[in-house]
Parts: structure tokens; C-alpha cells; sequence
């Protein structure tokens, strides 16, 4: 079982490219706060990264930025340079809509900087270690070694589809932006020292990151401590400790969680019975269940199951729209221009 996957099956990341910005220096960029994780691509030139409580940040030419708690931040061509709200920045901008969305232009003679900006919605209810225990910022280097092999790759064919669409463009640049996401947090992974990197850290260990293996692939499973112990060739002691140390929670109570999520996920994706769902994550009891789900997502499954629904007829797209790819991100454009955009772009 590919742990990793399971949780982003779990969490259902989306991602988009919003606009493709070509900024002539000076130039400055402020995004608010937001509820969803912020990418930026330098494919052209340099800038400066500014977050609350951090010296400022100098991307180069290929550096990738993902900010996964949405931290309000700007960019600026210089350090000294003052930003403007985005959507001030907007209206000075000549903009055009493509098919996989906006591309802006300023005026100017001095160096110019290239960016592609997008966004990560993730639509897990719950918070998950792997979104929890992430940085603020994610930094990852054109000049660093983790960005050699497949992430430069999935990064070239990103800007080339941007720069030059053609037939499937927005499927293809969907598609690439949710790959870019895993090469990220790979990239961030390859970075930090065995041991570290909290639950994603715990992944790669080879006892614990087996035993999470054997949870995620057998959640119904009638796991106990020292069942898991064995299967991982541990003592129960050393195995609940080191356990407990990487992932930052006891192994119950983290199976427990699990198929919290996975019944969740069978709520949000079908027509199952709330029995059917319970014998499928472990628990020979609908009532028992019940007072789990309860406890762990704090409304009862029936109750979340309705939410659920609700959540998803208060998004539906007209069909006309999605076959454009405009999507759920990029609702309410078209005719009403650039205050529209500006408004959903800087939530």
C-alpha cells in the first residue's frame, strides 16, 4: 500500500494555474490569507518572497514556492519595492483569459520576470498530519538537486503547456499541477534529515513506515499494538514509542482515525449503507460506528453524509462551463471582468 497516495486519495487535492504573470521591474505583489495552499513558479528572471516572520526570500529562475497553509505573503521584483494588493496589481495589468486561465502584462523597460501562480484547494474535512506538519513555505531550488530528474521534467512540460496550449490543454495542465504537488513534497522530503519530517518523516522508516503500510492497505483489520509490532519484527515497547515519536500519536488511535477517513470517503463517494461502510473500516457494530464517527468528526455519519450532499449541489458547474475547464476554482468569471476575478483569485 502506497501510504502517501492513500492519504491524498483521502484529502482530494485539486490544484489549478490561475494566471500567467510577465512583470517588467518594479513590481510588487501582496496575496492575502486564503484557504487553500499557494504555488508560485519563477520560469523567467527573479523576485523576492516575503511571508510574516521570515527574512525575505530570494526565488531564482526555476525555483518553485508552495505555501500549504495559505500564509498571506507578496513578491516583489526587489526587496525595497512596495507591494500592492493583488487585485490593485490586476487592474493595472493588460489581461488577457486563455483557456487554462489568465495571463497579465505591465508596461515597462526593466528586467522582466516570468511567474505562473495556482492554487491547492484540499477538500479533507479533517485535518490530516500530512497538510498539519508541512512548513509554512516550501522552498525548493533550481540550482538544488531534488530538482533534477522528474519534478524539472513535470515543470518544463507544465510551462511549455502553458506558454503554447493546444488540443486538451486544460486537462493536460490540470493533470501536471496535481503531479507537481507529489514532486514537491517529495522534493521537501529528500531534504530533511532521517527522522525528522513528523509523519512524513514516519514513512520512511522502515518499521513504522511498514506498519502504516499495513494499516492503510487493511483498515477492517482487527489490529491491536502488538499484532502490528510483530509484523514489523519489533518489540511492542520500542515499536509503540517510535511510533508515537514520528507520527505524534499512539497506533490505535491513529488506526482509529484512518477509517474514520476512509468511512468518509465512502460517504462522500457513493451510495453505500452506513452498515456496509462500518464491516468495511472494522467495526461489527453500526452503533459502535456510529459513537466513533461521532466522536472523531464530531457530527454523526448520517448527519455528515447530508452535509456532504449539500456541500456538493452548492458547487455544481453547468456543464457548458466545466467543458471549457474553467472548473469550480474560476465560477462566477466571464462577463463581469476583472473585479470578478480579483475578488475569487485574492479570497
Amino acid at each position: 500500500m502506497d501510504v502517501l497516495a492513500d492519504v491524498l486519495s483521502s484529502t482530494q487535492i485539486g490544484g489549478t494555474v490561475f494566471a500567467r504573470s510577465e512583470l517588467p521591474a518594479p513590481w510588487g505583489m501582496l496575496f492575502e490569507p486564503a484557504s487553500r495552499a499557494g504555488l508560485h513558479i519563477v520560469a523567467k528572471g527573479s523576485c523576492w518572497l516575503r511571508t510574516k516572520g521570515r527574512e525575505p526570500l530570494h526565488l531564482a529562475q526555476g525555483d518553485v514556492v508552495l505555501l500549504p497553509h495559505g500564509a498571506g505573503h507578496s513578491l516583489t521584483s526587489a526587496p525595497n519595492v512596495q507591494p500592492m494588493p493583488f487585485p490593485k496589481m490586476l487592474a493595472r495589468c493588460q489581461v488577457s483569459q486563455g483557456p487554462h486561465g489568465m495571463s497579465l502584462s505591465l508596461e515597462g523597460k526593466g528586467p522582466s520576470t516570468v511567474l505562473l501562480c495556482g492554487a491547492y484547494r484540499f477538500e479533507h474535512d479533517g485535518v490530516h498530519p500530512l497538510l498539519s506538519l508541512l512548513p509554512s513555505v516550501i522552498h525548493l531550488r533550481a540550482d538544488a538537486g531534488v530538482m533534477s530528474g522528474p519534478l524539472e521534467a513535470v515543470l518544463r512540460l507544465l510551462v511549455a503547456e502553458y506558454t503554447q496550449p493546444g488540443p486538451g490543454t486544460v486537462t493536460v495542465t490540470a493533470r501536471l499541477v496535481d503531479v507537481l504537488f507529489i514532486h514537491i513534497i517529495r522534493g521537501w522530503l529528500e531534504q530533511q534529515p532521517e527522522g525528522s519530517a513528523g509523519w512524513l518523516g514516519a514513512v520512511r522508516d522502515a518499521q513504522v513506515g511498514r506498519a502504516l503500510a499495513l494499516m492503510h492497505g487493511e483498515p477492517r483489520r482487527d489490529w491491536t499494538v502488538e499484532s502490528l509490532a510483530a509484523e514489523v519484527a519489533c518489540s511492542r515497547a520500542t515499536f509503540s514509542r517510535r511510533f508515537r515519536e514520528l507520527v505524534g500519536e499512539p497506533p490505535l488511535v491513529y488506526l482509529t482515525r484512518l477509517r474514520m477517513d476512509v468511512a468518509a470517503r465512502l460517504m462522500r463517494d457513493g451510495e453505500l449503507s452506513l452498515a456496509v461502510i462500518a464491516e468495511r473500516v472494522g467495526y461489527a457494530s453500526e452503533f459502535a460506528f456510529n459513537r466513533t464517527f461521532h466522536r472523531v468528526r464530531g457530527v454523526p455519519p448520517g448527519r455528515y453524509r447530508e452535509q456532504m450532499r449539500e456541500a456538493l449541489e452548492a458547487v455544481v458547474v453547468p456543464p457548458e462551463e466545466a467543458a471549457r475547464g474553467l472548473g469550480r476554482a474560476r465560477r462566477g468569471l466571464g462577463e463581469r471582468g476583472r473585479a470578478a476575478r480579483s475578488a475569487r483569485f485574492s479570497e
